[in-house]
């Protein structure tokens, strides 16, 4: 990157920050119109081209839409929106980063468990037993189980009444490395300790207890961990 890109990226990086302190403080809010790009051009004292790339900048995280005819808008704001491009991090991820990927669930998911147990709705609760029904280590249903994992922890997380957080919890899910940790685990003949353990979250979560809550799925996340890092050294030794 020469000089002269390297300026012009540090003002449209300005030029966004700016249009993101518009948005704070309230400015201009959810779902209201930006002014125009030549107006705001000449407020923030950048150039049109400048504008024009954060504008597309902050429409590609969410912050921003542009309507056909209308405008540029500010979006909701909704946490699933802004996070979006974050949700693609653990399907693209592989190696070590899946594995750090896996490291931050240990952290969140257990304590995402926990506020459930405390917060979730008997229709939330029913919603996840419905299900735990459908998760199974039988290889004909293999792709309905992954999609039952995936909407069994995302449910959970709803539950805690927390959109940023379920955000989050998506962007740390992938239903591609689900599907391969079940094919994993039923190679190895372990698929029913994996069941074991949605049971017992199950349980934890129907008891209203926060405690078990958080143990039994900080068990089922660092079994996965495990697993994972076991695949990893033996892909490493075979690739030697």
């Amino acid at each position: 990157m020469d000089g002269s890109d390297s300026e012009r990226t540090s003002v449209t990086r300005r030029a966004v920050e700016r249009i993101k302190e518009m948005i704070s403080s309230g400015e201009v809010g959810p779902g209201q119109r930006l002014p125009t790009e030549r107006d705001l051009s000449a407020r923030l004292g950048v150039s049109r081209s400048s504008m024009r790339e954060a504008i597309r900048s902050l429409t590609t995280l969410g912050v921003l839409e542009a309507r056909h005819g209308a405008g540029v808008y500010v979006t909701a704001l909704r946490p699933a929106d802004l996070l979006e491009t974050f949700s693609v991090l653990a399907e693209v991820s592989g190696g070590e980063t899946l594995l750090e990927v896996l490291q931050v669930r240990r952290i969140i998911e257990p304590a995402a468990t926990a506020l459930a147990a405390a917060r979730a709705t008997d229709a939330d609760l029913e919603r996840i037993g419905a299900l735990l029904d459908r998760i199974d280590g039988d290889p004909a249903t293999a792709a309905d189980t992954v999609t039952a994992d995936l909407g069994f922890h995302q449910a959970i997380v709803a539950g805690t009444g927390n959109a940023t957080l379920a955000a989050v919890n998506d962007g740390l899910s992938s239903r591609t490395f689900n599907a391969r940790v079940w094919a994993g685990h039923r190679e190895a003949g372990f698929t029913d300790a994996l069941r074991e353990d949605h049971r017992r979250i199950h349980e934890a979560l129907l008891a209203r207890d926060p405690e078990a809550a958080r143990a039994a799925a900080t068990v089922h996340v660092m079994r996965v961990e495990r697993w994972l890092t076991a695949e990893l050294a033996t892909r490493e030794t075979r690739d030697r």
